[in-house]
């Protein structure tokens, strides 16, 4: 059974509030299983296909877009004046489908109950409603309502396309054409079981991701900002051609290591993410304050010991955002172990913004001693072109520890 997940907020103009956590639920259909038992009146309202506004709403499609995770994601809003909702206590169903073009056969259907709280009958602006859904390659059509208490039904309907550019046809992504599944909204849930290339010995690779906001200044750790170092990290975990990964978590603001993972044949994404609950980029530590180039000489002491360990990876991958200092790694503090490092060293600089900060920073010069290749990761499509052209320079090396010819963006 495909599945869709559902979140909602509310917002109220000019105040804002939030509700309680609504329920939500999978209804049923997908994969051939038919229509799921409902209310005939929903049904036929459904199929109808009239836009109606008994309970006066606007809905307003959300055009699928690719995600860092490899997934289209689609949506819509729903703003509802408030004088609508206005008086005691009332309950708003939101009950819509979601039908594959080339499979119509098999729509999926899904529900959300919202309690909405009394509200004053002069009451001024509106309520905001959003959900989202993931979706994909191909066309599809969405039959959307929804009603109150009072019956009143508001409904809609819309088609929706995901493609890919024919210039990114190549791309795999996490779900296939013409399917609909759940939202993810938890980032660090365990991955599933990966069938991993079975000839010759598993490549072993080190991941050393800074979890630490785009802006470098900012007070807190944000779903928005690790969301595509954790895309990164699975679309590492996920290749077949990995055996075994060992993960050092840190963050460059608070100077210290949150998480490490020994070499092990999964990333164990739970306990990372529980780890990263201990940022707290709002305060300060004292002792820090009196360092005057402490955050140069933890990244320093990081890349020295990381690379001087005993467990002697195929490669070495450093993920995260660009990390500014004032002072740079001393480069003569990198050289002697230079020589000892006969494996890849790769950087996955996650710059959302690339134009404003064009200039390398201080994992960029601190890599070009070991001969370092660095991709800059802007947009979904960068993630995998740069992860798919790292697997090959990884699996080449495993043969020769010769120097590779230059590929991407090489470090000089």
């Amino acid at each position: 059974m495909r599945a869709m997940s559902f979140r909602a907020a509310w917002a109220f103009i000019p105040l804002a509030a939030v509700l309680p956590v609504r329920a939500q639920a999978l209804l049923g259909g997908g994969s051939g299983a038919g229509e799921p038992h409902m209310m005939t009146s929903d049904l036929a309202v459904l199929e109808a296909q009239d836009v109606r506004k008994d309970l006066p709403c606007t809905v307003t499609p959300a055009k699928p877009m690719l995600g860092f995770d490899l997934r289209f994601h689609a949506g819509f809003d729903v703003n509802v004046p408030l004088k609508e909702l206005s008086g005691a206590e009332n309950r708003l169903t939101v009950l819509f489908r979601v039908t594959p073009a080339d499979h119509k056969g098999d729509p999926v259907y899904f529900v959300q109950h919202t309690r909405v709280p009394a509200i004053e009958e002069d009451a001024k602006g509106d309520a905001n409603l959003g959900g989202s859904f993931d979706l994909g390659e191909g066309n599809y059509h969405v039959d959307w309502l929804m009603r109150d208490r009072a019956e009143r039904v508001c409904s809609f309907y819309w088609d929706s396309e995901a493609a890919l550019p024919s210039k990114d046809k190549q791309i795999a992504l996490e779900i296939g054409a013409g399917e609909v599944r759940q939202t993810q909204d938890e980032q660090f849930t365990e991955d599933p079981p990966v069938e991993r290339t079975p000839a010759g010995r598993p490549i072993n690779v080190k991941v050393l991701v800074n979890f630490a906001p785009q802006n470098y200044e900012s007070p807190a750790l944000r779903p928005m900002d690790t969301i595509a170092l954790v895309s990164i990290l699975r679309k590492i975990a996920r290749e077949p051609k990995f055996g075994r990964f060992s993960v050092v978590a840190f963050n460059m603001q608070e100077q210290r290591v949150v998480y490490r993972q020994a070499s092990e044949e999964k990333i164990d994404f739970p306990a990372l993410g529980q780890a990263l609950q201990s940022i707290k980029l709002g305060t300060v530590d004292l002792k820090r304050l009196g360092q005057k180039h402490g955050d140069t000489e933890f990244l320093t002491d990081l890349i020295k010991n990381e690379m001087r360990a005993d467990d002697h990876p195929d490669a070495l991958v450093f993920a995260g955002p660009k990390v500014m200092l004032d002072a740079s790694v001393p480069q003569d503090t990198l050289t002697p172990i230079a020589g000892d490092v006969d494996y890849p060293v790769f950087y996955l600089n996650y710059n959302l913004f690339p134009q404003q900060v064009p200039w390398k920073d201080s994992i960029s010069r601190a890599i070009k001693v070991f001969r370092g290749t660095e991709y800059t990761i802007s947009r979904p499509r960068d993630l995998w072109f740069c992860v798919s052209e790292m697997v090959s320079r990884i699996v080449k090396s495993g043969h020769s520890h010769a120097s590779l010819p230059a590929v991407g963006n090489e470090l000089k």
